[in-house]
């Protein structure tokens, strides 16, 4: 077979900061990659329009034929009818926007939309940190926090849209969060709250990464902000085992890439507070990075186009 005939699946990523696409050949392996900025100022459109401009030279110079892409979009969305139901103050217009419309008029091939993090687990369970497992719980801890159930070999995504949504679960203070609504763990674990718990403390504006950079020079105040984030990750950890019995927790996210600093000040929780099972947590780093949600947004794409096929 010559590659101008080979299956590709185009994979993207909406957060709120950047748009990552990929294209992807059948088995997953990432052909093309590249990044823009979302315009998540200006409404869904011109969301869906940057996205559709960075695949578009992607495609260009890919050799194959395109059967399908997948979209991971931050907020809660309605897989079924390929809209956004609802998103943070990060996003204007989005809200209600018909993605799976707007991306298959422009492409011509089937489109399938996910949750962002319903998409970062199933690229990470297809090929990342915890390939082949049956049951996980995915974090991302990005711009805000979001999380997705993996149970018996298959995405539960709830019959709202919403399992697993523990970056929104209040019990973890009273500060107000970007949904509207108070004590949600995102307040405690984003990027963007980990630099204003920061500046709450010192009056001086960083970063998260920039955070982390000081709490490894020994700022006591960057170094409590993170304790701070751990103990409220390892908390949402706990909860979730209590509920639906699952201890594999794969975590993702620009947050993730302080993993040296995280990782123990979240296991050092979780030995202090250890799920009612007393079954031990195996908490891993996302494999894929930034790949892992584009990457998934495709497998979700190939796995639909596959089940018609085979029906």
């Amino acid at each position: 077979m010559s590659f101008r005939d080979r299956t590709l699946f185009a994979g993207v990523d909406i957060g709120g900061t950047t748009t990552q696409v990929v294209v992807c050949a059948e088995d997953l392996t990432v052909l093309d990659r590249a990044e823009v900025a979302t315009p998540s100022a200006d409404g869904g459109r011109a969301m869906i329009g940057a996205a559709l401009g960075a695949l578009a030279p992607l495609l260009e110079r890919t050799p194959g034929r395109l059967a399908g892409c997948g979209v991971g979009a931050a907020g809660v969305v309605d897989s079924a009818a390929g809209r956004i139901l609802v998103a943070s103050d990060s996003f204007t217009g989005w809200a209600g926007f018909a993605v799976t419309d707007a991306v298959e008029e422009a492409l011509g091939v089937p489109a399938f939309l996910d949750n962002d993090v319903n998409a970062f687990l199933y690229g990470e369970v297809s090929g990342g940190a915890v390939r082949g497992e049956s049951d996980v719980l995915g974090m991302t801890l990005g711009t805000g926090v979001g999380g997705a159930l993996w149970t018996g070999g298959a995405l539960f995504a709830g019959p709202h849209g919403a399992a697993g949504e523990i970056g929104h679960i209040p019990g973890f203070g009273d500060l107000l969060c970007s949904c509207g609504g108070r004590g949600h763990l995102e307040t405690l674990a984003s990027g963007r709250s980990i630099g204003a718990r920061y500046a709450d403390r010192t009056g001086r504006r960083l970063t998260a990464r920039e955070v982390a950079q000081a709490a490894g020079h020994g700022d006591q105040d960057a170094l409590a902000v993170y304790e701070a984030a751990g103990a409220g990750i390892a908390q949402a950890i706990v909860m979730t085992a209590g509920v639906v019995d699952i201890t594999t927790v794969v975590v993702g996210g620009g947050v993730s890439r302080a993993w040296p600093l995280l990782e123990p000040l979240i296991l050092t929780s979780l030995a202090a507070d250890p799920p009612v099972s007393g079954h031990p947590v195996r908490l891993v780093k996302a494999a894929l990075a930034s790949d892992a949600v584009p990457v998934g947004a495709a497998a979700r794409a190939r796995q639909e186009l596959m089940a018609k096929v085979g029906a």
